[in-house]
C-alpha cells in the first residue's frame, strides 16, 4: 500500500519493453482479475483463523471468553468471531502490502526473488485484498450487531448495526469509544489512498505520490485498533508481544526508506542544499527520519521491557457485556 516507484516517479524515462508494459495500461479492473488468487489465500486463512478460534472458544481457552465471558458459545457468536478472522487477515495483507511498498519505494537491492514488475503486481492486488478484508471485518461486526439488538423492530436494528461499525464516535462503549473510530478511519482512508492509483495521471504523479504516503497511517491505525480492541491480544502475553515484533521490520524498513529514499528529490543533503527543496522542507524530511529512528528504538524497548500495554487476566472475570442492547 506504500507506492512503488515507476519511471515517471524516479525522473527518469524508460521505454515500454514486453516485460514491462506502459503503466496506462494497469487498470483496476486487470488488477482485480490478478487479485483472484491473492484473495483466495486471504479467503483460505480466514478459514483457517476462524476455525481456530471456534476451537479455542470449545476448548475453553478463548482470550474473547476471558474478557466476555458471556460470549461462551461459538454457535451464537460465530458472526463476531468471523468478524475476529477476518480483521487478523486483514491485519497480515497489510503488513505484507506495506512491507512490499517498502521494499520497492525504497533502497533497491542488488537482486530480487522476482522482478519488479511481479512484486508491484503483488504490492497492488495485496492492497485491494487488504481492503476487501477491512470491509468484511466491520461488515461482521455490523452483523454481529444486529443480531445483538433484538429486543427493537429490524429497522432499528439495521440502524444501530451499522451507524456501531461505520459511524465514528456512535459506539458508546468502554475501549470501543477509542479504538473503534480507530478502525474506521483505517477503512475509510485506504479505500481512497488505494484507489487512487488508477487515477494517478489524471491527478498528477506528484498529487498521488504526496497522497499515498499517507497510507502509512493507515497501517498505524490498524495496528493501534488491534492492539486496543483486538481482544486476542489483549492481555500482556505471548501474542501481544508477537504482534509488537511484527512491527519491528516494518519501521527498520520505513527508516531505511527515509535514509535512502529510491528518488533524488526526497534525498536529505544539507539544509538548504537540498534539490527543488525549502529549508522547512528540509526540516520536515529530517524530523521523519528522527521520529522513525525513535520508533525503532520504541519497539525494540517495548519487546525487551515487556511493558506493552497488556493487561493482566482478571482472576474473577467480568460478568457484563461491553454494549448493552437498545431498547424500545
Amino acid at each position: 500500500m506504500l507506492p512503488e516507484t515507476t519511471p515517471e516517479d524516479d525522473g527518469t524515462t524508460a521505454p515500454p519493453t514486453p516485460d514491462r508494459p506502459p503503466a496506462a495500461r494497469v487498470t483496476l479492473r486487470a488488477d482485480l482479475r490478478a487479485a483472484l488468487v491473492d484473495a483466495s489465500a486471504a479467503v483460505v486463512l480466514t478459514a483457517a483463523v476462524f476455525v481456530f478460534f471456534w476451537a479455542r472458544m470449545e476448548s475453553g481457552e478463548s482470550a474473547t471468553v476471558a474478557v466476555m465471558p458471556f460470549m461462551d458459545d461459538p454457535r451464537t457468536y460465530w458472526m463476531y468471531l468471523l468478524s475476529q478472522a477476518f480483521g487478523w487477515s486483514g491485519l497480515l495483507w497489510a503488513w505484507g502490502t506495506v512491507m512490499l511498498g517498502l521494499l520497492l519505494s525504497g533502497p533497491r537491492p542488488a537482486r530480487l526473488p522476482v522482478s519488479r514488475q511481479v512484486l508491484e503486481r503483488w504490492h497492488r492486488t495485496t492492497s485491494l485484498t487488504t481492503m476487501a478484508l477491512m470491509f468484511a471485518h466491520a461488515l461482521m461486526f455490523s452483523a454481529e450487531l444486529v443480531r445483538y439488538e433484538d429486543q427493537v423492530g429490524w429497522a432499528e436494528r439495521l440502524w444501530v448495526g451499522f451507524a456501531d461499525a461505520f459511524v465514528p464516535g456512535w459506539y458508546d462503549s468502554g475501549t470501543g469509544r477509542i479504538a473503534i473510530p480507530l478502525g474506521q478511519g483505517a477503512l475509510y482512508l485506504a479505500i481512497p489512498l488505494g484507489l487512487l492509483f488508477y487515477v494517478r495521471h489524471r491527478i498528477g504523479a506528484n498529487a498521488w505520490r504526496r497522497l499515498h504516503r499517507f497510507v502509512i497511517v493507515v497501517y498505524v491505525l490498524s495496528v493501534w485498533h488491534t492492539l486496543l480492541y483486538g481482544t486476542n491480544v489483549w492481555y500482556g502475553e505471548w501474542p501481544r508481544t508477537v504482534l509488537w515484533l511484527l512491527q519491528l521490520p516494518v519501521a527498520v524498513m520505513l527508516l531505511l526508506r527515509l535514509l535512502r529514499p529510491a528518488r533524488r528529490a526526497e534525498r536529505l543533503g544539507a539544509p538548504g542544499r537540498c534539490q527543488g527543496g525549502s529549508l522547512p522542507g528540509w526540516g520536515l524530511r529530517a524530523a521523519g527520519r528522527v521520529a522513525a529512528a525513535a520508533v525503532v528504538i520504541g519497539l525494540l524497548a517495548v519487546v525487551a521491557s515487556g511493558h506493552d500495554g497488556g493487561r493482566d487476566r482478571l482472576t474473577e472475570p467480568p460478568v457484563s457485556s461491553p454494549h448493552a442492547p437498545e431498547t424500545e
